[in-house]
């Protein structure tokens, strides 16, 4: 007497991704509720097993569905946003301050169901996401039927749902104990990365991560530059500073790790640590090849992930696979590395595995969840079969095979998608109202292109101040002398110190926009050595002069703000028409002189060289005021004895332009 179940799935070559890499072919499988219930050889399932679902495979593949180990769903609604960039520049200049702009619940919501509807279309049931808002990401995912790892983001950065970390960190808790023990949902804690995070957030997470025994997500040594920084700042690699902070106490998905070593993968290894390889996303964002065969050899759970769609910019894990081998094989030169049915294991149980979830999904096995795909394999790409080996059907899958040969889709037991038809998402609306969310974004960023200030503010952390400025500059031929003069007792010295400056200013075809100075301060101690380091950078809006003698009256907007990137970022993210660099040794003085506070600067401008110029100047917010400084400047300026000297109206960069 057979055994009911709900579906049998009859003649189908089944690939079942199990540790034997066991194939059936003709071969059946049984499924009961949401798990299988028994694989094998078509003839022996059929005699212990009648179904009320009889599913004729038709010679096709019947396969575990792939697993997208590392992604961001809802930045669909903003794929093809902003390419050919540096990761720095694509994150910082264009994702973050749309992403402060525009996400929201609404927004997870509708970016979620439509990379749902893209993944099940190519045969992935599983998903592993790192995003904001993630208790929407996650309710759209299970009303669509798939299966989720979805981690609640945690940043020191300000995030569209969270105004500080200690917000994220409640949200996470929240939205842990709320979905922990769903189907579907398994939730997750994401610091974003050790660059963007804390020790304190780190700590913090671990904590919760193990307090309710759920996975923690993370970027790991994703670039050359996050791994070099961290050696300068840390004196340590990533993965050591991870571990330092308890990260590794946890239940880790590692995304990229494409700069790691021997040592540090062992390390992961030793906590069963999971890794995403992403190679579209490498490649495209130049972020280097990821030692994947070494991580393998060590016994690294190494699954593939296609990261967010507005990085890759799709979510086709067929193509993922396909370019893990490929580039794995090219990188180490050697054509016999990561062979199809390894990087199909890395698209299925080892993916599964990796997110911490093997014991439910990711091999066709009694007892795991009903998560199989169908894969027609005869279309002309794909065709003739060969039998004689039996990788041949990996190869064909791996090598041949594309995400529209996916005709089938069931994940917990229940229909996703059948005959290429989706069941669960209407995806035309989905395109048509992704469509008015581009428009939006559209219009956002073409209204901040055109003005260098927005695209400043846009970075954050930027504040403005309208101000006069009493400023005299003028030439200086004897230097020392004029050091000496400012002992005389007139001159009430409060503070003194010595900085090298290394200015860049960007210069654009508009004059109205301003002109950007990018400015490194490094302060100079007794000895002559760089003690502190100081980056900001300053907007100076067009100015308004006016003279009184020979001192000049200046009127100017400033907008300021820290600069914690580097100089090529604001370049490649400002893109100026000109760029002009000065480097120069200054000597400061605060000074008190009849009871008004005074800045004195002797520069040497040293590159290019342009020689010694004295600058005594005093800002202020009240025209009044600063007529009364004016004067209290020339008579400084006499008192040091360069009354006489070339009065020079213009700043540094004026001049240089000018000469």
């Amino acid at each position: 007497m057979t055994q009911t179940v709900d579906t049998l799935f009859i003649n189908a070559i089944v690939l079942t991704m199990d540790r034997n890499l066991n194939q059936y072919d003709p071969g059946a499988v049984a499924v009961k509720g949401d798990s299988i219930v028994a694989v094998g050889k078509e003839a022996e399932i059929k005699n212990e097993y009648s179904a009320n679902e009889i599913i004729d495979c038709k010679g096709r593949v019947l396969m575990p569905g792939l697993i997208n180990a590392h992604t961001h769903v809802p930045m669909t609604l903003m794929r093809g946003l902003a390419d050919d960039l540096r990761l720095d520049v694509w994150l910082m200049g264009y994702m973050l301050p749309v992403e402060r702009e525009f996400v929201s619940p609404e927004f997870v919501r509708l970016g979620t169901q439509l990379a749902c509807a893209e993944q099940i279309r190519s045969g992935v049931t599983t998903f592993n996401d790192m995003y904001f808002f993630e208790s929407d990401i996650a309710q759209a995912t299970a009303e669509a039927g798939m299966r989720a790892v979805c981690g609640q983001s945690v940043m020191k950065y300000p995030a569209p749902d969270a105004p500080a970390f200690e917000d994220s960190i409640a949200y996470a808790r929240e939205f842990i104990k709320t979905w922990k023990g769903h189907p579907l949902i398994v939730p997750a804690i994401a610091p974003h990365a050790p660059y963007s995070t804390t020790p304190e957030i780190l700590r913090t997470c671990a904590d919760i991560a193990k307090e309710y025994d759920v996975p923690l997500h993370i970027h790991i040594s994703e670039t050359a530059f996050e791994v070099e920084n961290m050696r300068n700042e840390q004196g340590m690699p990533v993965v050591p500073y991870v571990k330092k902070q308890g990260l590794l106490e946890a239940k880790v998905i590692a995304a990229h790790c494409v700069h790691i070593d021997v040592g540090e993968m062992k390390t992961l290894q030793h906590v069963n640590a999971g890794i995403s390889h992403n190679p579209s996303s490498n490649l495209k964002l130049a972020s280097g090849f990821a030692p994947v065969q070494k991580m393998l050899d060590v016994g690294l759970n190494v699954g593939i992930g296609t990261d967010g769609p507005a990085s890759n910019n799709d979510l086709d894990m067929f193509e993922e696979i396909r370019l893990a081998s490929f580039v794995a094989k090219a990188s180490s030169n050697d054509p016999t590395v990561l062979p199809a049915a390894t990087a199909l294991l890395m698209g299925t149980r080892l993916g599964a595995q990796a997110l911490h979830i093997g014991h439910l999904t990711g091999s066709l096995e009694p007892g795991k969840r009903a998560d199989l795909i169908i894969v027609d394999t005869s279309p002309a790409h794909n065709s003739p079969r060969f039998r004689r080996d039996p990788n041949n059907a990996y190869a064909q899958l791996v090598f041949a095979s594309k995400s529209t040969d996916v005709t089938d889709v069931m994940v917990n037991g229940k229909w996703l998608m059948r005959d290429h038809n989706l069941l669960t998402l209407n995806e035309a609306d989905l395109i048509k109202e992704a469509q008015g969310v581009a428009r939006k974004i559209d219009t956002f960023l073409i209204e901040r292109e055109k003005s260098v200030l927005s695209k400043l503010i846009a970075l954050g952390g930027s504040t403005q101040e309208e101000s006069f400025e009493v400023q005299v500059k003028v030439k200086i031929v004897e230097p020392d002398k004029l050091v000496q003069a400012m002992k005389r007792p007139e001159i009430e010295v409060t503070a003194q110190k010595h900085y090298q400056q290394f200015d860049d200013y960007f210069l654009f075809d508009d004059p109205s926009q301003g002109r950007l100075r990018f400015r490194e301060d490094n302060l100079i101690d007794e000895k002559g050595n760089s003690q502190n380091v100081r980056s900001r950078l300053t907007l100076l809006g067009q100015k308004r002069e006016g003279e009184i003698g020979h001192d000049v009256l200046l009127s100017r907007s400033r907008f300021i703000a820290p600069a914690i990137h580097t100089a090529r970022f604001y370049r490649e993210y400002f893109k100026p028409a000109k760029e002009i660099s000065i480097t120069k040794d200054r000597l400061r003085w605060h000074i008190r002189y009849k009871n008004t506070e005074l800045f004195v600067n002797l520069d040497e401008i040293k590159e290019p060289p342009m020689g010694h110029f004295l600058e005594i100047k005093s800002r202020t917010w009240s025209r009044k005021d600063a007529d009364l400084k004016a004067e209290l400047v020339s008579e400084l300026l006499d008192l040091l004895g360069a009354g006489n000297a070339e009065v020079v109206t213009q700043d540094y960069i004026e001049i240089l332009t000018a000469s």
